[in-house]
């Protein structure tokens, strides 16, 4: 036996369901929305997700039974939103976002400055640290966001608009690797990282932070997703400044951060992430 009967059998149902509606809801745009929703979703069900929805039907008609006159809210088949991948033994994490948000974090409330300006990190630092500290967020898209203690605007990290020397905490994390890629829409542009990261010193404040965050490991372009550094290669676009403090998260995140790890240790990852906090001389 094939899988496309099972396939088709299984689509056919969903597309029966969604024609008996009834007068609840007749079939417009939300109704062929959710259709094609459960099209192709049950396209890409496999032998062993055919036993999983089957097990979905199941448990589904047991809670709608638990639910029924006893004031819960409605549960019906129309309404369903099966998600059958998350029956995890730990919850699930992109461990370099996890943790290079989770160091910055840490260091800005540490050292407490007045405002922070970020470009372009992950839009969950800035929101979240914008609820301690005033946050001045850009991004080449700019981010439709409105929250008190958070600014937002455009800038382009190859040419930013701001003055020499003036800003005294700043961060560009997960970033530069990207400048230049196309990924977002951008130019092409080899020199893209190292033009976004004298744009950076440039605009630093003497005495200032600058925190970045990069994959690190074997150098090379993994095009158009991202570049991947060496400890050096890093050390030598942020030349001028003087490195602080430094961590990586190594291939094997089940270490959590490691502090101040060896260049040698940095090497020999495929695809860590390397934490740097750089301060510009007065």
């Amino acid at each position: 036996m094939t899988l496309a009967p099972v396939l088709q059998r299984a689509a056919l149902v969903d597309i029966g369901s969604e024609f008996s509606l009834g007068p609840r809801c007749s079939i417009k745009t939300e109704c062929m929305r959710r259709l094609l929703r459960r099209i192709r979703y049950t396209a890409k069900l496999t032998w062993k997700n055919c036993g999983d929805y089957r097990q979905f039907r199941k448990e589904f008609q047991q809670f709608q039974a638990l639910s029924a006159g006893n004031g819960c809210l409605p549960v019906l088949w129309e309404d369903r939103y099966p998600i059958m991948n998350e029956r995890t033994k730990t919850t699930p994490i992109d461990s370099q976002y996890i943790y290079h948000t989770a160091w910055a974090s840490r260091l800005l409330a540490r050292t407490r400055p007045q405002r922070h300006v970020d470009i372009s990190s992950y839009v969950y630092f800035p929101t979240i640290v914008s609820a301690f500290m005033p946050v001045d967020f850009y991004d080449y898209r700019p981010l439709p966001v409105q929250l008190s203690g958070l600014t937002t605007g455009a800038q382009d990290l190859t040419a930013l608009t701001f003055s020499d020397n003036s800003i005294p905490s700043l961060s560009c994390m997960h970033v530069i690797e990207h400048v230049g890629l196309g990924r977002y829409g951008g130019t092409l542009d080899p020199q893209g990282d190292l033009k976004a990261a004298r744009e950076l010193k440039r605009v630093l404040a003497p005495g200032g932070t600058l925190l970045i965050v990069v994959p690190v490991g074997t150098p090379r372009v993994c095009f158009n997703a991202h570049r991947i550094y060496g400890y050096s290669q890093v050390l030598s676009m942020f030349e001028g400044l003087t490195l602080d403090e430094f961590a990586a998260l190594l291939d094997d995140p089940s270490q959590g951060l490691v502090s101040n790890a060896s260049p040698e240790l940095v090497a020999r990852q495929y695809l860590g992430c390397g934490c740097f906090s750089f301060k510009k001389p007065q």
